[in-house]
């Protein structure tokens, strides 16, 4: 709450100029933190922010001091904390394409019964930012706003990989190797085909990878901002087999989202490497 103009202030304030110039800072630091696929040091944010370092470790311990990031214990690394969650609920609040796009998710979770989900990547997770449950599925996904899915091993994970450019998906494999560590040899034998695939394709599958019994399919589009997403659909292997995911889900997948494309700008999922 700002003071009347009358109160009395006990120091000088700074000028509009240093506060521009620290709160951007602050907010790099934060956007560094949230950027990296690890807890991260402060040597390692002052060379992917350009600040210097000892002005990072200071915005950093005012970051820890207001409970937006978390120093883990007997170390110098950083990771955010549920404080940011504050923030990115105000933003999904105000998020315009999920008011835009639910109408089209809500068709297609009825035109095919399955759990529709729009998504977006933080660090090496996809994250729900809407959620639709079909009234007459048997076995949905138990996925709701803020849900975090595994890059590698869903449907829409690997629909946002494909969509990458070259070097920047290699990067972000790399990352994956790291986070998955012994599991890697694996999750890669895997996630190698279905990269292919879907780069081929148009769309990504996941049969059973994620969750045995549950199979996915998704499709990846640039916002009107260059930002990406993915529309991903979910149900029961018994019922939605791999043939009745490609047969049936994906063309009414595609078409919803052509249709949230038309409706908010951006571009479909043929045309992300453009």
């Amino acid at each position: 709450m700002s003071l009347p103009a009358s109160a009395p202030t006990t120091k000088k304030a700074p000028s509009s100029g240093e506060d521009i110039s620290a709160l951007v800072r602050g907010l790099a630091v934060l956007r560094g933190v949230a950027a990296a696929g690890a807890p991260i040091s402060n040597r390692e944010l002052a060379e992917l922010t350009g600040i210097p370092k000892p002005t990072v470790s200071r915005i950093a311990a005012t970051l820890v001091n207001a409970g937006f990031l978390l120093q883990l214990p007997d170390s110098e690394r950083f990771v955010l904390t549920a404080a940011v969650l504050e923030l990115s609920h105000g933003f999904l609040r105000n998020f315009d394409i999920r008011s835009r796009a639910r109408p089209y998710l809500v068709e297609l979770a009825e035109r095919t019964s399955l759990s529709i989900n729009l998504s977006a990547r933080d660090r090496l997770d996809m994250v729900v930012i809407e959620a639709v449950r079909p009234r007459s599925a048997i076995l949905v996904t138990r996925l709701e706003i803020g849900s975090r899915m595994d890059l590698a091993r869903t449907a829409v994970g690997r629909a946002y990989l494909a969509a990458l450019a070259a070097p920047e998906r290699a990067e972000l494999l790399a990352c994956l190797q790291v986070a998955h560590g012994d599991e890697w040899p694996l999750v890669h034998a895997r996630l190698q085909p279905a990269l292919a695939e879907a780069r081929s394709n148009g769309y990504a599958v996941a049969i059973g990878d994620w969750f045995e019994g549950l199979n996915g399919i998704a499709v990846g589009f640039v916002g009107p901002s260059g930002e990406r997403y993915a529309v991903g659909g979910g149900g029961a292997a018994h019922l939605h087999s791999r043939e009745w995911l490609i047969d049936h889900g994906v063309p009414a997948l595609i078409d919803c989202v052509e249709r949230i494309v038309a409706e908010i700008g951006g571009a479909p999922h043929l045309r992300l490497n453009d």
